[in-house]
């Protein structure tokens, strides 16, 4: 009778301590190019790089100040961290006929999909954009943020610098 009282705390301790450091991996969604070819999002995270995973919709204010902000630094941020970022848009149909048009006006030079039935952003489970996710190599997502104020994207960094041991 004793092993038991010894052994079931300890069971508990050990799957309490496996879930809290389990990582959680980017979902296996399908989105679209804006050109309308599929991508399953597990093929393109799986390559070795760091990964911002930024969601946004052309109607959104702090979406586009947030990915202004990043856009001055991602050219540096690619060539330090070896990263991408990929813009999400969450736009609908008729919102995605304003994204490339946006895209060229901004100079925005991010892969940028469309998740217009919102699949992956059900799946991840946030309600309101701008939402970012941060994925390390493996595609372990390892952090997360809402909404967009300025200065978030100095944390973004130490968050990315922290991933590419720099």
């Amino acid at each position: 009778m004793q092993p038991i009282k010894f052994f079931v705390p300890v069971i508990i301790i050990l799957f309490s301590v496996m879930t809290v450091f389990a990582q959680k991996q980017i979902p296996d969604i399908t989105v679209k190019t804006l050109e309308g070819e599929a991508v399953k999002m597990q093929e393109i995270v799986k390559d070795g790089k760091i990964r911002v995973i930024s969601f946004w919709a052309t109607w959104c204010s702090p979406c586009k100040k947030e990915l202004d902000a990043i856009a001055e630094v991602y050219d540096e941020w690619k060539e330090q961290y070896n990263m991408e970022i990929i813009a999400v848009t969450i736009d609908d149909v008729r919102g995605l006929s304003k994204v490339k048009p946006m895209l060229a006006q901004k100079g925005w030079s991010y892969r940028v999909l469309s998740d217009v039935n919102k699949d992956l952003m059900n799946a991840l489970n946030f309600q309101n954009v701008p939402q970012t996710f941060l994925l390390d190599r493996e595609g372990n997502i390892t952090y997360t943020h809402s909404g967009y104020v300025p200065g978030d994207e100095i944390e973004l960094e130490e968050k990315i610098k922290a991933i590419a041991g720099k």
